[in-house]
């Protein structure tokens, strides 16, 4: 399936770039992508709360009173989760917020998520620009030519310290390197610019994915 390559007002260049069918043509599995971004949301909680018991609250070694004689109930320690300054009943404790993914699912995932942004036409194939400095306000004006300022995936060729720097200002619009793009990366973004030179690396993780 062939895609135009468009220059940075937003004009087609007169060429094209072929994506394999076996990419862009597929029928997306929706549970699949679901489940990746189910996963990466989860990996990313820290899972270090945590709250005292009564076992673990400082002090409450000795009885309050005795155990009989005063009329009151029976007490054995003043750090009881029912009193003031106690430990807590079922408290959190540290975990792992990690869920267990088959990788054929997660590779169907990635492929199915790029599949949707290309059958959707959110996915523009851009000629490659570069910055020298950070500018936000020149990769905005970018952006704004393909109407993806409100929300934008920019695919690098490799690591672009420069183009980082330019798109963290900007609200939900992220640059990086096409072969780490993730699941969630790509249905996080409602359009995906993909450079030309970074068209053959991502084609090959999918295909190895």
């Amino acid at each position: 399936m062939k895609f135009p390559v468009y220059d940075t007002k937003g004009n087609p260049s007169g060429q094209e770039v072929e994506l394999p069918d076996d990419l862009v043509q597929i029928e997306p599995h929706e549970h699949a992508i679901y489940l990746a971004v189910k996963r990466q949301l989860a990996r990313s909680r820290q899972g270090t709360s945590k709250t005292k018991g009564r076992s673990e609250v400082r002090g409450g070694g000795k009885r309050p009173w005795k155990q009989k004689g005063t009329g009151r109930a029976r007490a054995g320690t003043t750090r009881s989760p029912i009193w003031r300054g106690g430990g807590r009943t079922f408290g959190p404790l540290p975990r792992v917020y990690d869920v267990i993914l088959p990788a054929k699912v997660l590779k169907l995932a990635r492929r199915s998520a790029f599949a949707l942004k290309a059958n959707r036409d959110a996915l523009r194939i851009v000629e490659d620009f570069k910055m020298d400095n950070p500018k936000t306000k020149e990769l905005f004006g970018i952006l704004k030519n393909f109407q993806a300022e409100g929300s934008c995936l920019v695919l690098l060729p490799e690591y672009d310290k420069t183009m980082h720097l330019s798109a963290r200002n900007i609200p939900y619009c992220c640059a990086q390197k096409s072969t780490a793009v993730s699941t969630y990366d790509l249905m996080k973004h409602r359009m995906i610019l993909l450079q030309r030179s970074a068209v053959e690396p991502l084609i090959e993780v999918l295909k190895r994915a």
